[in-house]
């Protein structure tokens, strides 16, 4: 990856930019949600740069980062980590702590297959409900991001704490709504596929809806093959982009039963997958991990399931090698995004809390 592109499995962590005033957005798009960041900054990329520029891929699934375009520099995103630079103005953003940090745990090549394999059964076994028409996703978290924040000269280290994130979204992908303290509004704001023009825009392996993903084969080799060509050019490599495409489905939708069961018979197919035998999730939950290593930023994403039940607990990619961003302070053990899905579950209507959410 050249040193301003964006990674996929990172740059769905960085987290704050400028204040939403200085946005220079549509009435009523006051912020991108997460499923917009790459889009922009491909599009941005391709009228700046020649017709030979490589895509940049969108952190699509990942937590909601709000990106007010007229503060989102490319010049500030390098070697994956996007350095927020105040401009001056007094619109600080807000920071909760320090860096988040943990022990980095040992990957192992021995007995992959027969963790997901087991993963998968256990998938078999205990199906996703089923969302119909009219119904939206709803999924909690608890997440946490660290990033690079610069005020003037100095750069350093910070994080917006673990706190709790929620979102709707309806199954044709044209509704939806997001609560997230770190990146969104009191009360939060709309999230959806709908464009400029008002129309739903396609959904796609980069930006699905539970209809989409309805429709997606489930036989291991097909679907694989369908991931490799649809994202041809994005991430760091053909690899590292199809486990990352692959994570960011099992992290913030509700992939049907059979699909979600032959995401990790596809998983298995990749070069390069470890296990990490303790591996923490957002809550503090411990768990074994399926992961993989991003060779050119020196970050391992992490898949993290219950060790006993292996049901799926979270996400995690923390900095394994030396990298250390634009700053040279992004250390190994750094986290550089962290989740916890405690609910996902079906509602019938926007905003509406389960029972076991409430």
């Amino acid at each position: 990856m050249s040193q301003s592109r964006l990674m996929p499995d990172e740059w769905q962590e960085t987290a704050r930019l400028v204040s939403l005033e200085e946005a220079d957005l549509p009435a009523g798009r006051h912020a991108f949600h997460r499923e917009e960041l790459m889009n922009f900054i491909h599009q941005d990329t391709q009228s700046a740069a020649p017709a030979t520029a490589p895509a940049r891929r969108r952190g699509f699934m990942r937590p909601l980062i709000v990106i007010p375009a007229a503060a989102c520099s490319l010049a500030v995103i390098a070697a994956g980590v996007l350095t927020l630079t105040e401009s001056g103005s007094g619109n600080e953003s807000p920071v909760a702590g320090p860096a988040l940090t943990a022990q980095v745990g040992a990957g192992t090549t021995q007995g992959v297959p027969q963790l997901l394999n087991q993963i998968s059964l256990t998938a078999a076994k205990n199906p996703a409900p089923t969302v119909h028409s009219g119904q939206y996703v709803y999924i909690e978290s608890q997440v946490g991001t660290t990033y690079e924040k610069t005020v003037g000269d100095k750069t350093t280290v910070v994080s917006d704490g673990i706190h709790r994130r929620q979102t709707w979204r309806s199954t044709d992908g044209a509704k939806g709504w997001l609560i997230d303290p770190a990146v969104s509004p009191p009360g939060g704001e709309t999230i959806d596929h709908i464009n400029e023009k008002g129309e739903i825009e396609p959904a796609r392996l980069g930006g699905p809806s539970y209809n989409y993903l309805a429709t997606l084969t489930t036989d291991p080799d097909a679907l694989l093959a369908k991931i490799y060509k649809e994202t041809k050019g994005q991430g760091n490599s053909p690899d590292q982009q199809a486990f990352t495409t692959i994570g960011d489905l099992l992290n913030e939708s509700m992939p049907p039963a059979d699909l979600n069961v032959s995401l990790f018979k596809t998983a298995a197919k990749i070069p390069g997958v470890v296990q990490v035998k303790d591996a923490v999730d957002a809550a503090g939950r411990h768990g074994v991990a399926v992961a993989r290593l991003d060779e050119t930023s020196g970050a391992r994403t992490e898949w993290i399931f219950d060790a006993k039940s292996y049901t799926y607990l979270g996400e995690r990619t923390i900095q394994v090698r030396p990298h250390g961003g634009d700053s040279g302070k992004i250390k190994p053990g750094t986290i550089l995004y962290t989740s916890a899905i405690t609910v996902r579950q079906a509602v019938d209507e926007m905003k509406q809390l389960p029972s076991s959410a409430a």
